[in-house]
């Protein structure tokens, strides 16, 4: 079967045509920087990741773009509190956040764009949609007339008169319909500004968006993402000022994600219940965060709790264990022949793999299928003094096919070098056989601290990574 993505703008399952052959253009919404992210932010950062990786590995060339926003509201008041500039707010939580998605295992975006980087672009397309009738001007601010564009509404299936009187606006006289929003706005005291044709200012926040995505992307793009409260009024104003700006459709292919609730209930600070990935990285492995985060379909809600991230590090160890049982297998045991049920289960679960991935990248349809080549694996195993050459090359290249989409180990430059590893573990085998028992512990203490664990078996020493 062929891939097919759940799209928002016509909520329906489609079989996913990229506009150029070949080639995906794919935008996704960032974080603002002005503080660490929390585990709600994490859910797309993870997803929209694996959702990259599998179009690479299904052949595709992927220009992924995730910006930053880099000056907003919050990030003013944060910037006032701490007693830094804008500036020196953003480098610090950009920094900050590369360090927490490096952890989880998130590719580096092709372009990572920040807004206060893009004040030409932001500019040149407010000055278009004013000289197209789209926008106007009152004392400085610049605002968007929603009335503008007949299809406002068409992402998130609100008609513009029902958006209007269900509106809960402010009253603001300089607009003309309540409904509109700000391209750009006036400077205040004290807050940072640039140069404009209606005096100094700063862009709104959804202007930002759309003026990155199609610098580097083109006018039409491929796929955007974003978590499903961002569908209005973000997503639904990017396109509105998009399209009037180009006369192009926008975004062929809308994903979004669905909440993550945090014990049954909505992330809020009020609730006391707000999370950041760098406080939950002190308690658990960033990977198991990561496996957890992929556990769900990502248009379901998703339940987090300490019991379901303890279920994703069992989950997780139980995986890294099968690989770690298949390269000791192959070192230590002798080929015993064939074994169709193994190769038969592999088999079934690769095209399982790729039959949930194709449909709307259902990661927990393709962790199922994990696990039922971890189950035959270790069947195959216990079973056989042995081991299936065959069989089990077939589920080792199935566990590193996936892991390079879902990313279930971690990256080898964190860790000691399997060759060294080994080197350690036959200086401690020659020290055990001459009794010398002080430096075989030494070199067990040392691999601990490393995460490797060392367990003795009839066949030698073998050792795994720790959780």
């Amino acid at each position: 079967m062929a891939l097919a993505v759940y799209n928002d703008l016509t909520r329906k399952k489609e079989t996913f045509e990229p506009i150029e052959k070949g080639k995906v253009k794919f935008y996704t919404c960032g974080p603002t920087v002005y503080d660490f992210f929390h585990i709600g932010n994490a859910r797309p950062f993870v997803l929209f990741d694996v959702f990259r990786r599998y179009l690479e590995s299904i052949g595709y060339e992927v220009t992924f773009v995730q910006n930053f926003t880099d000056i907003d509201d919050k990030m003013i008041r944060r910037a006032n509190e701490t007693g830094i500039t804008v500036p020196e707010l953003a480098d610090k939580f950009i920094a900050e956040y590369f360090e927490d998605a490096d952890s989880l295992g998130i590719k580096r975006a092709t372009l990572h764009p920040r807004a206060t980087h893009e004040m030409d672009e932001i500019i040149k397309i407010v000055s278009k949609l004013i000289e197209k009738g789209h926008a106007y001007e009152r004392n400085g601010d610049v605002y968007f007339s929603v009335s503008s564009f007949p299809e406002y509404g068409k992402l998130s299936k609100q008609g513009i008169d029902d958006l209007r009187s269900g509106a809960r606006i402010e009253v603001d006289e300089r607009k003309n319909d309540p409904l509109d929003f700000a391209l750009w706005k006036a400077s205040k005291p004290e807050e940072p500004s640039w140069e404009s044709p209606w005096g100094k200012g700063r862009p709104g926040w959804h202007i930002e968006c759309s003026a990155m995505a199609t610098k580097y992307l083109g006018n039409s793009i491929d796929i955007h993402g974003g978590g499903s409260d961002l569908i209005f009024p973000h997503h639904e104003n990017e396109i509105a000022q998009s399209e009037c700006a180009s006369g192009c459709q926008f975004v062929k292919y809308w994903l979004h994600n669905a909440y993550l609730m945090i014990d049954k209930e909505k992330m809020s600070k009020s609730l006391g219940n707000f999370m950041t990935v760098r406080n939950i990285r002190k308690k658990f492995n960033p990977l198991v965060i990561r496996y957890f985060l992929l556990s769900a379909h990502y248009r379901s809600p998703i339940n987090f709790s300490k019991e379901g991230l303890d279920q994703a590090q069992s989950a997780l160890e139980r995986i890294n264990n099968c690989y770690t049982d298949l390269n000791f297998a192959v070192l230590n045991r002798k080929p015993c022949g064939k074994d169709d049920a193994l190769s038969e289960a592999v088999l079934k679960a690769s095209k399982g793999y790729t039959d949930a991935m194709d449909d709307d990248f259902n990661t927990a349809g393709a962790l199922g299928c994990v696990f039922d080549v971890v189950r035959a694996v270790n069947v195959h195993l216990t079973e056989n003094n042995g081991f299936c050459e065959e069989g089990i090359k077939s589920a080792k290249d199935f566990l590193v096919k996936v892991n390079s989409v879902f990313g279930f180990f971690p990256p080898e430059s964190s860790l000691n070098s399997d060759e060294e590893i080994d080197g350690l573990l036959a200086e401690r085998a020659e020290a055990r056989k001459c009794k010398n028992f002080k430096r075989s512990d030494e070199i067990r203490d040392l691999l601990a601290e490393k995460g490797i664990i060392i367990e003795d078996t009839a066949q030698g020493a073998r050792w795994k990574r720790q959780i």
